[in-house]
C-alpha cells in the first residue's frame, strides 16, 4: 500500500481516483492537470481531470 498524503489545496470526489484519500475529499497528487475534450468549453462540465488514474482492486 502506498503512503499517500492529503493535498489540502485540491479537494476531489471522485473516489474511483487512485489519487483520492477515500475517507477524505482530497487529493494526495502535488498538482492536478486540468483539460477539456471540448473545442470551446463554455461550462464546467467540460473540463477534465487529466490526472484521473482508475482505481484497480475496489
Amino acid at each position: 500500500m502506498e503512503n499517500k498524503h492529503k493535498n489540502d489545496s485540491i479537494k476531489c470526489t471522485v473516489k474511483q481516483c487512485q489519487h483520492n484519500m477515500v475517507t477524505e475529499n482530497y487529493c494526495s497528487l502535488g498538482c492536478i492537470c486540468v483539460g477539456t475534450h471540448e473545442s470551446n468549453p463554455t461550462v464546467p462540465e467540460c473540463t477534465d481531470c487529466n490526472s484521473f488514474l482508475k482505481r484497480t482492486g475496489v
